[in-house]
């Protein structure tokens, strides 16, 4: 990796990512549909592996739908209170239309089907994530709607061949809070070949400066507060179960 970097390379996109919160309290100012429309019309030209299009984005402004979304993801409630929920989806129907249509199927589709379709949807949310923000709009991605995969297709009327990937709360921010860190660059960022002393070099330090983050804005934490978090959050493993949710969604991931 360089030394350093004194040329100022920047952009408006550098800038709103360098700057990106997530953001839970939003005004009353309506968020119109034309936004949302030119919103995703914008993100559907992320790329796509072999052109799959593989996505299914539902607008969810309905406060009963909203409701019903909070409790899955655990009642959080800037996901009951978001004026606009984007529910991104996995969807694999419109490719098992097209295998049926010339006499095959999607039946025992594999790993590759369901990854390179969730990566389609992920590139598609966060081209519409950065597209929002440069219009103004902020919000935060919502992954517990994984929490029960199932509870989640059956409010949101999903079919055989489509599961919600994440969601995305938008609307128009009421608070501003502190940026978190992230880890040291040099832990994420190798050149040439993978380095796995580097990877983990900057982790203690990376505990003490969350931690000391967390303290400042009032929140509960201790000393090792990163590696503490990921040890709670994946032991015992997480959403143990979804392999056989999706699985009954139609994905296969063998």
């Amino acid at each position: 990796m360089p030394d350093s970097v004194t040329e100022p390379y920047t952009s408006e996109t550098i800038r709103l990512l360098e700057n990106r919160v997530s953001i839970r309290k939003y005004t009353d100012e309506p968020v119109p549909d034309e936004m949302i429309e030119a919103v995703l019309r914008a993100a559907y030209r992320a790329p796509t592996s072999s052109n799959i299009q593989s996505y299914t984005t539902i607008v969810v402004r309905d406060p009963e739908t909203k409701q019903k979304l909070s409790v899955v993801t655990g009642n959080q409630k800037h996901v009951a209170n978001t004026p606009v929920f984007l529910a991104f989806c996995v969807d694999l129907t419109r490719i098992e239309y097209a295998l049926m249509k010339h006499q095959h199927n999607l039946r025992d589709n594999n790993m590759e089907v369901g990854l390179v379709s969730s990566v389609d949807a992920a590139l598609v949310g966060m081209s519409a994530y950065l597209t929002a923000e440069s219009l103004g709009l902020r919000g935060l991605m919502i992954g517990a709607v994984r929490n029960d995969a199932m509870a989640t297709a059956e409010i949101l009327g999903l079919p055989n061949r489509v599961y919600c990937l994440f969601g995305m709360c938008l609307g128009w921010p009421a608070e501003q809070p502190p940026q978190k860190p992230r880890m040291d660059i040099g832990a994420t960022i190798h050149y040439e070949k993978y380095d796995a002393e580097a990877t983990l070099a900057s982790l203690n330090g990376y505990d003490g400066a969350l931690a000391e983050h967390y303290e400042t804005i009032g929140k509960a934490t201790t000393p090792d507060s990163w590696t503490h978090d990921m040890d709670k959050k994946f032991h015992p493993p997480l959403r143990d179960s979804l392999r056989e949710q999706l699985k009954a969604q139609g994905f296969d991931f063998r």
